[in-house]
């Protein structure tokens, strides 16, 4: 079953669109939360979260981009509307994107009977996913190819939940020093696991359109139910 619900702020003065996919017959194992890449909540990540609730969890994607025009559904394959996105991007705030992903954790919690709540990102939810394990109490987060680890490396030691990024081997948003500096200040971590594609590109688990890379998202995304279902 799917819909669109309203999650309240924290400061409990305004309310935000998120889809939310469940179980069918509910009963929902836990709940994860889906954040969107740079393209709002569009067709790609309504699917995540449909393949989500097909697998017993309560998948919900916030519209993290409401603050600035609600409703945003961009389609990277469109050079125009990939303009657009990175734009959008540009206008983030994205300590209130951490601060609405807080408010969609209690509200998932709620829906969940105070079950466990995980998190996965792509690209831009990638980093809001580091920065979620880092800033929340989220029981536990996934990142695809996440953007500017390396300038949050400093909030790593508040990560007290199991974290797992998947990392592509030939990012054009992420250098190769970057990668490197991932790996360096995050190896030794205790909760965290890095896993690198190589050859692919940033984007290659998407669900719709030419940046995907059918053997590496599967694997990931095999490599992501296994996490969640050792974690949550």
């Amino acid at each position: 079953m799917t819909d669109t619900i309203q999650i309240t702020t924290l400061a409990g003065d305004a309310t935000f669109d998120a889809y939310i996919a469940e179980p069918n017959g509910g009963g929902a194992r836990a709940a994860i939360i889906v954040i969107q890449e740079i393209f709002g909540v569009n067709p790609g990540i309504r699917r995540k979260c449909d393949q989500l609730a097909a697998a017993g969890y309560l998948a919900i994607a916030p519209d993290l981009f409401w603050r600035l025009e609600p409703g945003i559904e961009l389609d990277p394959d469109i050079p125009d509307q990939m303009q657009q996105a990175l734009d959008w991007m540009g206008k983030f705030d994205q300590d209130l994107g951490i601060r609405d992903i807080e408010a969609t954790i209690h509200a998932a919690r709620a829906r969940a009977d105070g079950g466990k709540v995980g998190a996965v990102g792509y690209c831009l939810g990638g980093r809001l996913a580091y920065m979620t394990a880092a800033r929340t109490d989220i029981d536990a987060s996934v990142g695809y190819y996440a953007v500017g680890i390396d300038g949050l490396l400093g909030e790593k030691h508040a990560i007290a939940h199991s974290l797992m990024l998947h990392i592509a081997g030939n990012d054009h948003f992420v250098t190769a020093d970057v990668r490197a500096k991932m790996h360096a200040g995050l190896d030794d971590h205790p909760k965290v696991t890095l896993h690198d594609y190589p050859g692919v590109d940033h984007g290659f688990a998407t669900e719709i359109g030419q940046r995907r890379v059918e053997d590496a998202a599967r694997l990931a995304d095999e490599r992501t139910m296994a996490f969640f279902a050792a974690n949550l």
